[in-house]
């Protein structure tokens, strides 16, 4: 069943979203070679908590950490250790969090240090392959037209869109209905309405779009151990078209 929220459901999920941002912010602050991911995960969860909010994920499942810290080949669910991040890595960082009974879904991958050109334009590309999605989330086009977009985009630019995770709707449970692939038809899927909350993720692998679970049952890695990018945003479906929820205060995207 696919949740329409009120507008003063939506207005808590813009608190919480704004939480989100802030923290996820202040993370991207303290990249730098040198650090291992454990301690981003111990700075989030420090956060979280001085907002009287709860981690989203710490728990799920069994998940044990407060992000998701996926390194290089890593897509996504890369739990935090005390792996030390290097100079030309990139990571990706997953962070939610709970608040007043309402998630909150936010995913960056940066650079660490210098990296390569290559990487680089992998990580733009995920950015670009967000806002295709975005631009297409107006109420009456449909899920399909979403995830075209987003994998028309990826594939104009020589990347593939992983299959095997996709996003997905969000409010008073961290995943709801509807599932939203990053790959797929236009006007296909549901329809799209007026108070419909998406959490919309393109995963973008310079390889193929295969992967892998690793041993630990959470780890996801590109098959081919190729380079991959997250960038993720939850997004509402308003009369005046989508809204970005995960902003900072003043309108600005992390």
């Amino acid at each position: 069943m696919i949740t329409l929220k009120t507008p003063e459901e939506l207005q808590k999920m813009r608190e919480g979203n704004r939480m989100v941002t802030e923290i996820m912010a202040r993370l991207l602050d303290t990249v730098r070679p040198g650090i291992a991911t454990s301690e981003l995960d111990q700075l989030a969860e420090v956060l979280i908590r001085r907002r009287n909010a709860k981690p989203a994920f710490k728990g799920y499942r069994g998940y044990p950490a407060t992000i998701c810290a996926s390194v290089n080949e890593v897509v996504v669910h890369g739990i935090p250790n005390d792996r030390v991040l290097r100079e030309g890595d990139i990571l990706s960082i997953d962070l939610g969090l709970s608040f007043e009974g309402y998630f909150a879904d936010i995913a960056r991958t940066v650079p660490v240090g210098q990296v390569s050109v290559q990487a680089q334009r992998l990580l733009e590309a995920s950015r670009k392959a967000f806002f295709a999605g975005f631009n297409a989330a107006w109420a009456h086009n449909r899920v399909g037209d979403i995830s075209a977009a987003v994998q028309g985009s990826a594939e104009s630019m020589g990347y593939s869109v992983v299959r095997d995770f996709v996003g997905h709707g969000i409010g008073m449970q961290m995943h709801e209905e509807p599932q939203v692939p990053n790959f797929g038809e236009p006007k296909s899927g549901a329809r799209l309405r007026v108070g419909m909350t998406l959490a919309i993720e393109p995963m973008l692998n310079i390889g193929g779009f295969e992967v892998q679970v690793m041993d630990d049952h959470w780890t996801v890695v590109t098959r081919d151990r190729s380079l991959s990018a997250h960038y993720e945003n939850t997004v509402a479906v308003t009369e005046n078209g989508p809204e970005i929820l995960t902003m900072l205060a003043g309108g600005e995207l992390v």
